[in-house]
């Protein structure tokens, strides 16, 4: 699947000198505060006092993005070794974990969708029946990214997927940059696809999140569990975004036949389904109705994904190939997976309780009530992607502490986690996401367009987790 990006060159140079800034703060902080640490004269133990040395550098380089976070995960797991913090096998713990197999299962599910064309079919089709009026327009897209959610586990695929049906509409409107059609479009293309990933643990955020609840709560999560309790919450988002943004972007133009016509050509070029959109429905299918179904037979929401990829590669199913596997991207995999090593070493060494105390002890009073429990657990996660802009970073940073410190102060874990990881959902900057910076790319919104959106968003959000967690919830036995 191709796209071509046009980006704004202005847009290119202030996120150049931006990103060049923080590169270069980046790789003298990492150096030089994990330096301090390692050699100050603290009354802690060593061991611990030099897992935490490694860990902020891997922190710190995470959120300066001075390399590739894989990258920058692998090189901590070898200091946890090679300097005697941890063994081997603990060091590099988290590759044996099945988080990161889930998330390999599930990007191949995505490939799948997106080379037999299955993504782009239903995006068509769903745009079709929504009809050629903008506000019907706008809902088709939200719905559609909704959908692709579930087959394609990737918010930057879903914005390429997107963006090459939205083009068309533009074009189909004679919407222009800089026009609110285009800006309503592209904004609610971009922010849904970042969005929905929270609702449903198909992103790499999501499945990193709930991995790392298991891994240091003891937890087991279903994704059925997790699915129901966000239902409603996908309602209203869907209802909310589009209404706000129909306020916020408000269309120059009315309907457009041409809109029903591009959508039919469209369908008609692509032809009838052909057999590996066929095989690949069939798969998802399966796949989604295991998923759907794991509080009925237990199987592993990881051990569903991993078959299902695994299954599409193959040989003579027509899906996936050789080839397909050479361009599958690793980076992420590695990434999640030395997060979760850094965990484990950390609440290994006692380090973890260390961190646990200075970033979340101030919280403890707010833990007595589920609704305070709730509100301050939400602000306190927006605030802390603010700063760690990144989404897996910021969770892989956070939910380990995070889990300790409800350990300590007695709360229920599994609630204060969800609240937590779907709380990096909310951005007001398009630096908190790869996602928003892939949509601003194609030079529709600029950011206070996000802001505005973003900010709404977070709020309503807020308000509707705020309901769920303290009467529905509980009535799923979440509590």
């Amino acid at each position: 699947m191709a796209s071509t990006v046009e980006v704004a060159p202005s847009a290119v140079t202030h996120e150049h000198s931006r990103s060049s800034v923080r590169t270069i703060a980046g790789r003298i902080l990492s150096l030089v505060i994990p330096i301090a640490l390692w050699f100050a004269p603290l009354k802690i133990d060593p061991t611990a006092k030099h897992a935490m040395a490694v860990s902020l550098f891997m922190i710190i380089a995470w959120i300066t993005e001075v390399m590739p976070h894989a990258v920058t995960g692998l090189i901590g797991c070898y200091l946890f070794w090679i300097l005697g913090i941890a063994n081997f096998e603990l060091a590099f713990s988290g590759l044996v974990d099945q988080t990161p197999w889930f998330l390999f299962g599930a990007g191949l599910i995505g490939m799948m969708a997106t080379k037999s064309g299955l993504a782009r079919r239903l995006a068509y089709m769903v745009m079709r029946k929504a009809g050629s009026s903008y506000s019907g327009i706008l809902l088709g897209l939200i719905i559609t990214s909704f959908l692709l959610t579930l087959l394609v586990p990737s918010g930057l695929a879903c914005v390429v997927i997107m963006a090459t049906v939205a083009l068309g509409l533009m074009e189909a409107l004679g919407a222009a940059r800089g026009s609110n059609i285009g800006k309503g479009i592209f904004v609610t293309l971009t922010y849904t696809a970042g969005c929905f990933d929270k609702m449903v643990i198909a992103g790499a955020s999501t499945i990193l999140g709930r991995g790392l609840m298991e891994r240091a709560a003891g937890l087991q999560i279903y994704w059925s569990l997790w699915f129901f309790a966000f239902l409603p919450c996908v309602v209203v988002t869907i209802l909310f975004i589009w209404q706000l943004v129909l306020r916020l972007f408000p269309a120059e133009k009315g309907t457009h036949e041409g809109v029903s016509a591009y959508l039919e050509d469209s369908l008609a070029k692509m032809g009838p389904w052909s057999a590996a959109e066929k095989r690949a429905m069939f798969l998802m299918l399966i796949a989604i109705g295991l998923w759907m179904t794991d509080l009925l037979h237990h199987i592993s929401p990881a051990v569903i994904g991993i078959g299902a990829g695994l299954l599409a590669l193959t040989p003579g199913l027509g899906l996936l190939n050789q080839e397909d596997l050479k361009k599958y991207n690793f980076l992420p995999i590695l990434f999640v997976a030395a997060a979760i090593s850094m965990g484990d070493v950390l609440v290994q060494t006692k380090a973890l309780d260390l961190l646990t105390n200075v970033m979340f002890a101030w919280m403890r009073p707010f833990t007595a009530h589920s609704a305070s429990m709730v509100f301050v657990t939400y602000w306190t996660a927006f605030f802390y992607h603010i700063f760690l802009g990144n989404e897996l970073a910021m969770l892989a940073t956070s939910i380990p502490p995070l889990m300790n410190f409800g350990k300590a102060a007695g709360v229920h874990l599994l609630p204060l986690g969800m609240v937590w990881a779907f709380a990096s959902g909310g951005k007001i900057f398009v630096y908190q996401s790869g996602v928003l910076v892939a949509g601003y790319a194609y030079g529709y919104f600029d950011s206070w367009d996000v802001f505005r959106v973003g900010l709404w968003v977070t709020l309503a959000e807020s308000l509707i987790l705020l309901v769920l967690a303290t009467t529905y919830w509980p009535l799923l036995g979440i509590r």
